[in-house]
């Protein structure tokens, strides 16, 4: 039963993080819109990435669950083809780059052996993963014309939000306490804090 609790609110967390960057973004960021959906900054992106990257397949899940209501909901709410394959390509670009991380870079659960490199990367890798599963989605079904042009924005804005989030996220883990605690809670966001600290600062070689 604990099991599956951690499981819920894995899932419940990234989706909620999710809808709120969402959020964040359109109210910040509203008028970098290169098109419908498209933004130059994505704060998204972000947390995608960092969901995935912390809980794997239930961060996998969480998005899914936050891009079907996001997209029946506000950005192709008559589109349902549409709605389905935005939030699929959407949650599995940043999962296949957690696979790749696991594979090739045997990637642990606490994230101790992520190095700066290897978090640019990824960031670098989704950004890339991301826009061209959607327009290979696009040349199947016809729905894009500037492709190149279209690609460009998807991919600047998927980088420039992932790093957002990433520094970001760096320097709320700052301000966590240096040492754990013996709250399993505290403890574990110490794990977190401690690996990406040391992501961040090139302490892992």
């Amino acid at each position: 039963m604990g099991s599956l609790r951690l499981h819920v609110w894995s899932i419940t967390g990234t989706a909620v993080a999710f809808l709120l960057s969402l959020w964040i973004n359109q109210e910040v960021f509203t008028h970098t819109s290169f098109v419908r959906g498209v933004n130059w900054i994505y704060l998204p992106s972000g947390v995608r990435l960092l969901g995935t990257l912390l809980v794997g397949v239930d961060g996998f899940f969480g998005l899914l669950i936050a891009g079907l209501l996001v997209d029946f909901l506000y950005w192709f709410p008559h589109d349902p083809v549409r709605a389905i394959a935005g939030a699929v390509l959407g949650s599995l670009a940043p999962y296949v780059v957690y696979r790749l991380a696991l594979e090739y870079y045997d990637l642990r659960a606490s994230l101790t052996n992520l190095t700066p490199k290897r978090l640019l990367i990824m960031a670098i890798a989704y950004s890339v993963a991301n826009p061209l599963f959607h327009h290979v989605w696009f040349a199947l079904t016809g729905t894009t014309k500037d492709w190149f042009e279209s690609f460009f924005s998807m991919f600047v804005g998927d980088l420039a939000g992932a790093l957002i989030m990433l520094y970001a996220m760096k320097g709320i883990l700052a301000l966590l306490p240096k040492q754990a605690s013996g709250s399993r809670t505290t403890g574990g966001m110490f794990l977190v804090r401690a690996a990406l600290d040391s992501a961040y600062n090139n302490q892992v070689r």
